[in-house]
């Protein structure tokens, strides 16, 4: 069943014991917005905890850790936040979420109760909306968080998902109290050495396709290595390979510690980036999708070129 704002508040002002469930390789999107919700749970008296995802990325553990659940917690009510189909869980969630809030249009609809708004930037313009429509106002704390879903959902304003209610949302959260500095400083303006280097390699072993109009970047174990880099390192690489004057479809190929590739697509809007994915089981949006291919990097480059030109025609 679909709901609006109002009906979704009202259902979860009838809950308690509420686990909030992100998805895997969470983002900001996915943990800022299910620690805004928490957090706006917890202050109408709910019993509210996150599920601890061990692969929070180091830059995201400070706003994530207060709100984990402890090992003894037993959720009533489960919900799942930014996670489109139920490939994307951690193990143990299949079939047991209750309500689903999600921004993507390949929503399988998994959840008998959904809060699904497709049109929206962010899971955090989403979950903002939902927290105003519980009425009792916004933290500053769950500004701040939101604010980290949205910028980090948008590129910090760059994407193309961006809308002129994505940028009065910013406002809206920053009017609110996001330490919008803060955001900058921690998602967007400092490096690690090791992020640094690893960028540099990056973009030497770049491949250019079709004139140019395709732009492919891999990132395997070896690379990590040599650059000293972890997981930490890793989060939004697949901007990278985008960036290229002429590049019209972009792939970043990220190899796991399993041999396999987890697999990022954007595109510009004459080639579904979403089109491309569901080939191969994946999803997200026309322009930003993902999926996982189960092989190395190098194979999965040469299916996925292959692929490319049998959806760009």
């Amino acid at each position: 069943m679909s709901m609006n704002y109002r009906e979704c508040a009202a259902l979860l002002s009838e809950k308690d014991k509420i686990l909030l469930v992100s998805h895997k390789n969470p983002d900001g999107d996915t943990v800022g917005s299910a620690a805004a919700l928490c957090s706006a749970l917890r202050r109408l008296g709910k019993t509210a905890y996150l599920y601890p995802n061990g692969q929070i990325i180091k830059k995201l553990r400070p706003y994530a850790e207060k709100f984990f659940a402890p090992a003894d917690f037993t959720p009533a009510y489960y919900v799942a936040v930014d996670v489109a189909t139920e490939k994307l869980f951690a193990q143990g969630f299949e079939g047991k979420i209750d309500l689903c809030i999600d921004h993507h249009p390949t929503n399988s609809r998994y959840a008998p109760q959904a809060l699904i708004r497709d049109e929206k930037s962010s899971c955090g313009e989403i979950i903002l909306e939902l927290i105003k429509a519980m009425g009792k106002g916004v933290s500053k704390e769950e500004a701040t968080l939101l604010y980290i879903a949205l910028t980090t959902d948008t590129g910090c304003f760059q994407y193309a998902n961006v809308s002129a209610r994505s940028l009065a949302a910013a406002s809206e959260l920053v009017r609110l109290g996001a330490d919008n500095r803060e955001v900058s400083l921690v998602f967007f303006r400092k490096l690690s050495p090791a992020r640094m280097k690893l960028e540099g390699m990056i973009y030497s072993s770049m491949s250019f396709h079709r004139d140019g109009k395709v732009t492919v970047a891999a990132v395997t174990r070896a690379m990590l290595s040599e650059a000293g880099a972890t997981e930490d390192d890793c989060d939004d690489l697949a901007g990278l390979a985008g960036r290229a004057e002429g590049s019209v479809v972009s792939v970043t190929i990220k190899e796991t510690e399993e041999g396999d590739s987890k697999v990022s697509v954007r595109s510009s809007p004459e080639v579904s980036s979403s089109d491309i994915c569901a080939v191969f089981g994946g999803g997200g949006h026309a322009m930003a999708a993902g999926c996982t291919i189960a092989c190395p990097p190098e194979k999965a480059k040469e299916m996925l070129l292959a692929v490319i030109d049998e959806v760009w025609k």
